[in-house]
């Protein structure tokens, strides 16, 4: 039978070594990868560094922030394997969001002894509740989530114009204000004056982040068209 492959996520190195050799010992289970770094598991994601997990356990806060959420997001959606959050508290909050990225189940770190029957649970799609209530949970997090986003992406639109909206594309796609102001005909000036209008009014530090948001909530793909085609005049 083949081994269930495990990734672990975990930020204390002596907790990591140690989860490591425990989950070894257990004859079906095989760590393929054991870090760190969130930056290893997108790599790994990306394919190349580390055969697919069957299983991750992600630890929740990893080095101070709690980017262990994100990376379950990714690692559910990319990979498509079980996600176990690994946690030292009972935060409902950062719980709650786990479950919204696309968690599957939680352990407290302090019950280790039980992680490998939660990873041959998760390998075999099973949960300590029925797996229908727990599908229609997971449903209802990303339904929520999905509104959140909506919500936040209807907000940004209301707050710019599609000409503002267009510069923002521009900056995402990497134009130099020059070329900006060359593709729409305008001056330089009156980019920059845009831009920081922009700035301004969402009280944001700068262009490309402000850029990078709209993009990942999906204005650019659902921006209004002028009806010849042409650019938006500022």
């Amino acid at each position: 039978m083949d081994k269930i492959r495990i990734w672990i996520v975990e930020d204390d190195p002596d907790w990591l070594r140690g989860l490591a050799a425990y989950l070894s010992r257990e004859s079906d289970l095989s760590v393929t990868l054991a870090t760190d770094r969130p930056e290893q598991v997108r790599r790994a994601l990306a394919g190349g560094e580390a055969q697919p997990a069957d299983v991750v356990l992600m630890d929740i806060m990893l080095h101070g922030e709690p980017e262990g959420i994100s990376l379950a997001e990714q690692a559910a959606a990319v990979s498509g394997a079980r996600v176990i959050m690994l946690t030292s508290m009972e935060e409902k909050e950062l719980i709650f969001r786990s479950f919204q990225a696309g968690a599957i189940d939680y352990q407290l770190k302090s019950d280790f002894e039980a992680l490998p029957d939660a990873v041959r649970a998760a390998a075999a799609r099973q949960s300590s509740i029925s797996p229908a209530a727990a599908e229609r949970m997971r449903e209802e997090f990303r339904r929520l989530k999905r509104l959140e986003r909506e919500f936040e992406a209807k907000k940004l639109r209301d707050r710019i114009t599609p000409a503002e909206l267009q510069l923002l594309e521009m900056v995402d796609q990497g134009y130099s204000q020059s070329q900006m102001a060359d593709k729409l005909f305008i001056s330089i000036r009156t980019v920059k004056n845009h831009i920081n209008h922009i700035l301004k009014k969402l009280k944001a530090g700068g262009s490309k982040a402000v850029a990078r948001q709209a993009k990942e909530l999906g204005l650019f793909d659902r921006k209004p068209e002028d009806e010849d085609g042409g650019p938006r005049s500022l």
